[in-house]
């Protein structure tokens, strides 16, 4: 699988060739901190000094980088796919070598750290329904009414929490075609790679 990078993210790697070997470095090591801290405009101005160019030049870079790192650590690609990623890009072979070690070294690291920036979302517990039918009111004697009530519990941050639904029959029926079509569709070869590549 490769990677496809924008326009926008290809002119923001596009300072790493005039960038020498200490240059890229620095910029390798400012992405990495950025990842494990967030932003830090200061250690962007420093190594702009450092390296005698433009703040802007660093921090494109830099944000450059880390898209490439986190885009290719989430879908683990292969060190053949990133190398065919970077191909596109025009850099020497020099750069391309130091760019997929740079991966190589940190991919296990920055997909870490995505895993702890993802939000935890509540998981199924388990499910209590009910079916209800109104046979009739004062205003209509006869009349079919159904009604599905369900209590759903879900575990979130070792809490348990409960959600009351209702809803129509035929509705129920039109949710369960759809979740059984996309359920269906996981099944294809094309989900299944990109599944695969999420573990």
């Amino acid at each position: 699988m490769l990677l496809v990078l924008s326009a926008e993210h290809r002119a923001h790697l596009g300072c790493l060739p005039h960038a020498g070997h200490a240059a890229f470095g620095e910029l390798g090591r400012l992405a990495l901190e950025q990842l494990r801290r967030g932003a830090a405009p200061r250690a962007c101005e420093t190594a702009a000094r450092k390296l005698n160019v433009g703040v802007d030049t660093i921090q494109h870079g830099v944000e450059g980088l880390v898209y490439l790192l986190t885009e290719s650590s989430k879908l683990m690609i292969s060190e053949v796919d990133f190398q065919d990623s970077i191909n596109v890009l025009g850099f020497s072979d020099e750069l391309n070598k130091s760019l997929l070690q740079l991966y190589l070294d940190n991919r296990k690291e920055i997909r870490t750290i995505l895993g702890e920036l993802a939000p935890k979302l509540p998981s199924y517990h388990s499910l209590e329904w009910r079916l209800d039918v109104q046979l009739a009111s004062r205003s209509l004697r006869q009349q079919i009414k159904p009604a599905v009530t369900m209590k759903l519990h879900l575990n979130q941050n070792e809490d348990q929490t409960a959600q009351v639904l209702q809803t129509d029959p035929a509705t129920l029926l039109h949710l369960i075609q759809q979740l059984e079509q996309a359920l269906g569709e996981m099944k294809m070869n094309h989900c299944r790679r990109i599944v695969r590549n999420m573990k």
